[in-house]
């Protein structure tokens, strides 16, 4: 009877792994990643990451800042993957591939790029998500697709009204966003 038992329980628990694996497995090849580094600009020392991940057409995105100075501090998506530049201007304006004004975030009017404001502690960290359908990675839509953009820390806070880009001040951190394949 014991062993009977056992066995009924090694053969369930051997079937809930198998069944749990390839449940892990579509859900992996059905996500996309995506990731930005960040590298400091107008000579600050920003660093961090923003990472993305795209799972059944939702994009959720999390940026975490180091080496900023306490407070808010604008983080847009731009429109070229270009960080070559030491202000970060070769990063272009703000994408914003529908022709919105510079608004807030999920706001009536703003850019696809408008993330908003990351808060940065005394201990010059910040954190900020956003999840969201109007973003994909790698997709064919030019009005969604975030791949080959660049994210931008601003030195300021967004004022969500200036036009066209919140006021913000000087680019202070910038990483183009690229694909990050299992």
């Amino acid at each position: 009877m014991k062993i009977t038992t056992i066995l009924t329980i090694t053969v369930t628990l051997g079937i809930f792994y198998l069944l749990s694996s390839f449940e892990q497995k579509r859900i992996m090849e059905n996500t996309r990643k995506a990731e930005a580094v960040l590298m400091s600009k107008s000579g600050s020392k920003v660093s961090g990451k923003v990472s993305f991940s795209e799972r059944d057409g939702v994009v959720t995105m999390k940026a975490m800042v180091r080496g900023a100075s306490p407070g808010d501090h604008a983080i847009h998506i731009h429109v070229q993957g270009d960080c070559s530049a030491e202000d970060g201007s070769s990063a272009g304006g703000h994408w914003n591939p529908t022709g919105e004004d510079h608004g807030e975030w999920n706001s009536d009017s703003f850019h696809r790029g408008d993330i908003g404001n990351i808060e940065v502690g005394k201990d010059g960290e910040g954190r900020i998500s956003r999840t969201t359908e109007l973003w994909c990675i790698g997709c064919e839509d030019p009005k969604k697709d975030i791949l080959g953009k660049a994210i931008i820390i601003h030195a300021g806070i967004d004022d969500f009204s200036t036009q066209p880009s919140g006021a913000a001040g000087a680019r202070i951190g910038c990483g183009v966003i690229e694909d990050k394949r299992f």
